[in-house]
């Protein structure tokens, strides 16, 4: 039977894999494993045949193991890779392509950090905080890796913005990270949707220009964060 690329689970049994479509299927006699982790060595694999991917499931998403390939062409791959990079174009590739990767987060950062205050849009007596609000924002849902909604490119700016303010809050001005919430479905989105609403109401006040007391949630959040 001729291979094809195809994602498995594993099993209790050595060599035997389970495929959605096929069922079990034992896994060729000369192929070996590569473990995920180096992208660079991954995509030279991918591209000499057919590959399983080993996958399982963590929090409801699908996260890859690594490759099973022919044993050779797994030689192969970290043969090329291990050639390119031993050019020194490839360090200075490299570099470019770090430094690109850094303007475009820097440019990203600056863009978010804009439109919290876009969004926050408080009262000009109220500037000074909202500014210190959107950095405060913005450094802990802009990091790279940071698996915040801030780096979900599927919504639009504004959403993320909205989502990473009322997260921001739910976080540092609530008591919600120490609520023991019943294992009950639909009650941990029940108690978020709440904290929200109280959220709303707070930068509502601010978006007035209402007078804050020196006890009010957000104002003892922001004065645990040293200024800049």
């Amino acid at each position: 039977m001729e291979e094809r690329s195809r994602v498995v689970y594993e099993t209790a049994l050595p060599r035997i894999f389970r495929d959605e479509t096929e069922g079990p299927i034992r896994l060729p006699e000369d192929w070996d494993f590569l473990p995920a982790g180096d992208p660079g060595i991954t995509r030279r694999l991918k591209a000499l045949g057919p590959c399983w991917k080993l996958v399982f499931r963590f929090k409801n998403r699908l996260q890859s193991k690594g490759l099973f390939a022919p044993k050779a062409n797994i030689e192969e791959a970290r043969r090329q890779v291990e050639s390119e990079r031993e050019n020194p174009a490839y360090e200075k590739k490299l570099n470019a392509a770090r430094q690109k990767r850094a303007q475009k987060q820097a440019e990203y950062v600056e863009d978010f950090e804009a439109a919290v205050l876009q969004y926050l849009n408080f009262h000009p007596q109220y500037e000074a905080l909202a500014r210190k609000l959107a950095a405060a924002v913005t450094k802990h849902a802009t990091p790279v890796g940071s698996g915040t909604v801030a780096r979900t490119e599927r919504i639009p700016l504004s959403e993320r913005v909205k989502a990473a303010v009322i997260a921001w809050m739910r976080h540092q001005t609530s008591d919600y990270d120490q609520l023991q919430i019943e294992h009950v479905k639909g009650r941990r989105r029940e108690v978020r949707r709440d904290i929200a609403q109280i959220s709303h109401q707070i930068l509502t006040a601010y978006r007035k220009g209402e007078p804050r007391p020196e006890d009010c949630p957000l104002r003892l959040a922001l004065k645990e964060i040293p200024n800049s």
